[in-house]
């Protein structure tokens, strides 16, 4: 059996894992990420890999980042959380650990580690939809990537929906993700405490007095526990997430919409109100097929095992 290692690289930990043809994970490693290093960084992925090679057969290694990845998946042009301008990193890191490399975003792999092995192995065009600190996307169509001209398409946290709305951290006014993202959900939770809401109360009570304690998993906690005001809130970010996904179908007509990333433990609580908003917002309602949307099944692993299944192909 062919094995390859995925390495998905983030701004605090480099997460490498040997994966068969299968999708299974035969052994994983950890390392942690010196994010402000360029140098650095490579020699971490090369001594992950290193020791990961010491003890399995592999034939290629796959790399997921979060960033501009050009179209011949070799060179980072730019990665907000981690030290890459222009690096050529295929070129590099091939040089380290003699062997074949794939470079590619990293919500790109987790979109096909998802249509691969996960919640869209049975369809042809997926949307992968990642909510966490900001909205991450991977379009699989006609069972390709879709990349766009240079790479660096799919970039559906960035899309507009308020003019001159909440400021981007891209630079840009009213983004996506500053309405639908986990980002979104805390500012929002954080401020209603802040003014005094009565509603509020029991959710900064359950962070011990300290808005900034009210996080992402706080409130989906709060949520399960029937709190009204954290069931609301996943309520409304569902919301925005579900009239984004609306207009996106409008672009792509997937199949399936996967629905990933931390905010995605919700379950039902999020993707309840996701559906509800797509199905009163889809152009053209009660005259097309309407899609599936799937709650993401290989969780935080999805991007790993996505980079290795490319390298392997």
């Amino acid at each position: 059996m062919t094995l390859s290692i995925g390495v998905d690289v983030g701004g605090t930990k480099i997460l490498g894992g040997v994966v068969d043809e299968d999708g299974a994970i035969v052994e994983e490693l950890r390392v942690e990420s010196p994010a402000t290093d360029a140098e650095q960084i490579e020699k971490a992925i090369e001594q992950l890999v290193t020791e990961l090679a010491s003890r399995h057969r592999i034939a290629a290694i796959g790399v997921g980042a979060a960033g501009y990845i050009d179209k011949a998946r070799s060179t980072v042009m730019f990665a907000p959380n981690i030290a890459w301008r222009n690096v050529a990193l295929k070129a590099d890191l091939e040089a380290r650990v003699n062997l074949p490399v794939v470079v590619e975003n990293d919500a790109n792999a987790a979109a096909w580690g998802e249509f691969t092995y996960g919640a869209g192995h049975d369809v042809e065009d997926l949307l992968l939809v990642t909510v966490g600190t900001g909205i991450g996307g991977g379009i699989v169509h006609d069972g390709e990537l879709l990349r766009g001209a240079f790479g660096v398409g799919a970039e559906i946290g960035h899309m507009r929906v308020v003019p001159d709305g909440q400021l981007c951290g891209c630079g840009n006014r009213g983004c996506f993700e500053q309405y639908g993202s986990g980002s979104a959900l805390v500012r929002e939770a954080r401020a209603a405490a802040r003014a005094g809401s009565l509603l509020a109360q029991p959710l900064l009570e359950r962070a011990g007095g300290d808005v900034e304690r009210i996080t992402g998993p706080l409130i989906t906690d709060a949520a399960r526990a029937g709190d009204a005001f954290a069931i609301e809130q996943l309520a409304s970010l569902g919301r925005w997430l579900g009239e984004g996904i609306a207009s996106l179908t409008a672009v792509l007509d997937p199949a399936v919409v996967v629905i990933g990333g931390g905010v995605s433990e919700a379950g039902e609580l999020l993707l309840e109100p996701v559906r509800a908003a797509f199905h009163s917002q889809l152009t053209g309602r009660g005259h097309r097929p309407v899609l599936e949307i799937r709650k993401a099944r290989l969780g935080n692993r999805a991007g790993l095992i996505g980079a290795a299944d490319l390298a392997r192909r």
